[in-house]
């Protein structure tokens, strides 16, 4: 008897996969050029938002030039349909964006797509070549005789001596067809066109991964340790249990390895810059070509990072996981059924109770927020008497000696010693020669600020001269002072006067405001 039986359902069963069931639609061309249109190579991900503003503008052009089986619906429509079909998958960024990305079975059909657009000759010298080179090496590689194994070797050996003896001695290198150039061409892009839907499945095999690890913690079948157990042995063997794991280990020990790294860098290089590439390779194949390293990169990181979201996942689970709360709530669900059978036993069959989904509400006027605290009723300590130890008293005199700059004083003195025109030829002449209750340290800033009013600072010169101030303690102190000559005109902030009481030998005017100044007189 046949096996046409069992040849029909394995043959049902592939026809079943989403990969196919959105080749076998009515709308799959359109759909197919959405994806492709929407998921450029090198756009992954594509904002949810995004996504579905451009859905309804392709699918609007369509409409406009005619094209046949265009789906209808809005975008976001049209993207939750293809989510159902498996062909679309949306998830949250770390920053909080919805993005959808193609699974892997919409990248197998745009592969497919992708392959049969691609002109090219179903047998040629080249495939017949790979073939044959291919089982070489898996034997060179794999054979379990040893003496079979260095034979192979010595007959490699051999051939690329003979090879490399030929170049040497001069020999023309073999001219190689256009026919062959372009088949190398072609399964060389259909290669690299399979990577991004490899990566995709490993993805997937880690989200499903997650899927079961939580729904056991949920079943609490197995402790939590057992549960991480198999998580870590899955996680482990799940990139050499299938050929898509092969795929990312092959990739993941590519960029471990450096030189062979930069081997295959050199060598797309030389097969670009090839004469027979510009006629044979368009601009894309050239662009897919070249980004071949930065897509395993960028494949190896999205699949890391999928299995460190596993992780994270599951490290919060197992950290927030309350399991005395959810024994609390088995608990009490075990008490309720068995006051339910209780009451079975005793009530008739017909007998019902009213039970409200919600529990009454409660009339509380006032709901305290806190509970009685004595120590919140003792009485404020009595304040302690200091009288001892209050510092002495202060007269008026010693605060102003404390201060800031008599101004009224340096402004009587600065305008004497204008227009005196006496023998003073800057302000440092000018302070040794004030009293000691003029030479405070903070006397210095009032003499600079009263020269700011005129045209002496600008005639200031890089030479230093010394102030030697004199604090109210009695102590003295030098300062270093640019010298400022003696200003020609009076300061204009004000008449003379006294900061900190009336001029000496000036009378005092409690109340007026000079005509030239703004600063009213005292």
């Amino acid at each position: 008897m046949s096996q046409i039986a069992g040849e029909l359902a394995r043959v049902s069963g592939a026809f079943e996969q989403p990969t196919l069931t959105l080749l076998h639609r009515r709308d799959a061309p359109v759909v197919i050029a959405l994806f492709r249109a929407a998921f450029a190579r090198d756009a992954r991900n594509v904002p949810a938002a995004r996504l579905h503003g451009m859905v309804e503008t392709y699918t609007a052009e369509l409409r406009a030039a005619g094209a046949p089986d265009v789906p209808g619906g809005s975008g976001r429509d049209l993207c939750l349909r293809w989510m159902r079909g498996q062909w679309l998958v949306r998830s949250v960024e770390d920053d909080g964006t919805e993005v959808y990305t193609l699974t892997s079975h919409a990248r197998d059909a745009l592969s497919l797509v992708a392959s049969l657009m691609r002109e090219r000759a179903s047998l040629s010298e080249h495939r017949i070549a790979t073939i044959v080179n291919a089982v070489r090496r898996f034997n060179a590689e794999a054979n379990p005789d040893k003496w079979a194994r260095i034979d192979i070797l010595d007959a490699e050996i051999d051939r690329l001596k003979r090879e490399r003896d030929r170049l040497l001695s001069g020999e023309a290198l073999p001219e190689v067809s256009d026919d062959y150039m372009a088949e190398g061409y072609g399964e060389l892009l259909a290669l690299v066109a399979g990577l991004p839907s490899d990566f995709a499945r490993v993805e997937e095999a880690f989200t499903a991964l997650r899927g079961q690890i939580l729904a056991s913690f949920r079943e609490e079948d197995r402790s939590a340790g057992a549960v991480v157990d198999d998580y870590l042995r899955r996680a482990e063997t799940l990139t050499t249990a299938t050929a898509e794991g092969r795929a990312f280990e092959g990739a993941f020990a590519l960029l471990r390895d450096d030189e062979l790294l930069v081997q295959l860098t050199e060598d797309l290089g030389a097969l670009l810059t090839h004469p027979k590439a510009e006629g044979l390779l368009d601009a894309a194949d050239r662009r897919d070509l070249r980004g071949t390293v930065t897509l395993i990169r960028r494949g190896m990181d999205n699949v890391l990072n999928q299995r460190t979201r596993v992780t994270r996942t599951l490290r919060d689970y197992i950290t927030t996981h309350n399991v005395a709360r959810d024994r609390e709530l088995d608990a009490t669900l075990r008490q309720l059924d068995g006051e339910l059978q209780r009451w079975l036993a005793a009530s008739g069959p017909r007998a019902n109770v009213d039970l409200p989904l919600l529990p009454g509400r409660v009339e509380v006027d006032h709901l305290r927020e806190r509970f009685y605290n004595p120590a919140e009723d003792a009485a404020v300590p009595a304040l302690r008497d200091l009288t001892e130890e209050r510092p002495p008293e202060l007269s008026l005199e010693q605060l102003r000696a404390l201060g800031g700059p008599s101004l009224g004083r340096l402004r009587y003195v600065l305008q004497e010693a204008i227009a005196s025109a006496g023998p003073v030829g800057s302000l440092g002449e000018l302070f040794a020669g004030l009293d000691d209750d003029l030479r405070r340290p903070v006397e210095i800033l009032g003499l600079l600020h009263l020269a700011a009013n005129t045209k002496a600072l600008s005639e200031a010169r890089d030479e230093r001269e010394t102030f030697v101030a004199v604090r109210p303690d009695g102590t003295r102190r030098e300062l270093l002072v640019p010298v400022v000559p003696l200003p020609t005109d009076p300061p204009d902030d004000g008449p003379p006067g006294r900061a900190n009481g009336s001029t000496p030998g000036r009378p005092a005017r409690r109340r007026g405001r000079s005509k030239t100044s703004g600063d009213t007189t005292s």
